[in-house]
């Protein structure tokens, strides 16, 4: 029924539309309407040099190109409007009212007419039911929020609902949900913890002022919670203070027995800000720096975080100081091709930026890799 009315509808609209257009071109006059539109020019001309607008040598101008244009139209054919015949207005009518009915009977073949509708809460309902792990964190934060309203004085789902919004990207929701469960549960380190997540991640993983209250508050009621700590060096390395990032991050690595798969990524960030090979604003790495650093976690560790640097820089070459990085990071663990590769091409790149080019030089010139490049 639906998909009848509509063909209905639309073969009165057509009708309509036709009917306009009809009429209109009935009633365009069988003369040329340039000429009235020059005439009319002609007129305004004169208008103007009677109330004093136009001076006569401007008047004698105007009305010579006003003349003009006028003999030029008079010269053109006439165009008047075109009636469409009985079969055309049939033929358009047809093609409206077979639109919607085509339309339909795509749909019955190529959708599925037959699926019942599915209600949000209905979906919610199956998601709160389904196994955990099959489930998007969007779809996890729904259904935590059913889990939520059935349990408005308990500060664990708030905590769970929290980290599903994180994990989809919804943080700032997800510090609203965990400042409710602070405010149920303000001994628990793990909610300020999180809290201090939430801020962090809004921040694109910066430290704010309100990220950096919520850890201190974990870590005087949990002196070993680790999220905290991390961060907590995160802000230190950020404002310079090196020695005090690996104490928290040290920390950490007590706590993380072995196997722990956040020990690798953890132990690379350390050997970046010892060795200075990643961290931007630093002057880069000596020899000693990187052996200390490739004894800590590994060659193919520092090798990794290298080549990763390369990558960033390949993708977005402007950044100066991570050239310079590169080449003395490349030369301390000897792979002089890919250094004077480097090199070369940082070169090639800034080579209209003398200060630039004098900071490559002067981390090259050490390992010779300055003479080979050029």
């Amino acid at each position: 029924m639906f998909w009848i009315v509509a063909a209905v509808l639309s073969a009165v609209a057509s009708i309509a539309v036709l009917a306009a257009g009809a009429a209109a071109a009935r009633s365009v006059p069988a003369e040329n309407l340039a000429l009235a539109l020059h005439r009319r020019e002609l007129a305004e001309v004169d208008d103007l040099t009677e109330r004093g607008v136009l001076a006569p040598v401007e008047r004698d101008v105007l009305r010579a190109e006003a003349a003009r244009r006028l003999l030029a139209a008079a010269d053109e054919p006439v165009v008047v409007g075109t009636v469409y015949g009985k079969a055309d207005r049939i033929t358009v009518l047809a093609i409206a009212a077979a639109a919607p009915l085509l339309a339909v009977a795509v749909y019955c073949l190529a959708g599925s007419p037959g699926y019942a509708d599915q209600p949000f809460l209905q979906r919610v309902a199956a998601w709160r039911a389904a196994d955990p792990r099959t489930l998007t964190a969007a779809q996890m934060a729904a259904a935590l929020e059913l889990i939520v309203k059935e349990r408005p004085g308990d500060p664990e789902p708030l905590r769970a609902l929290g980290i599903a919004q994180m994990a989809s990207g919804q943080y700032a929701p997800a510090q609203i949900n965990l400042r409710k469960a602070v405010d149920l549960a303000p001994r628990r380190a793990d909610l300020w913890a999180g809290l201090g997540e939430a801020f962090a991640g809004e921040a694109d993983g910066t430290v704010t002022a309100d990220a950096a209250a919520a850890f201190d508050q974990a870590l005087k009621l949990d002196p070993s919670n680790a999220p905290a700590r991390y961060y907590l060096g995160r802000a230190a390395l950020a404002a310079g203070d090196k020695p005090a990032a690996l104490a928290q991050w040290r920390a950490v690595l007590a706590t993380l027995p072995q196997g722990d798969p956040r020990r690798a990524p953890l132990l690379a960030e350390m050997a970046s800000a010892e060795t200075g090979a990643l961290v931007p604003g630093t002057d880069g790495p000596s020899a000693a720096q990187v052996a200390a650093a490739q004894g800590q976690v590994g060659g193919e560790q520092i090798r990794a975080m290298v080549a990763g640097l390369a990558a960033r820089l390949a993708a977005s070459p402007d950044d100066a100081d991570g050239w310079v990085r590169l080449v003395r990071a490349y030369g301390v663990l000897g792979d002089t091709a890919k250094r004077d590769a480097a090199l070369k091409a940082a070169r090639a790149h800034f080579a209209g930026k003398p200060d630039v080019l004098k900071a490559l030089d002067a981390v090259a010139a050490p390992s010779g890799a300055g003479g080979a490049a050029r």
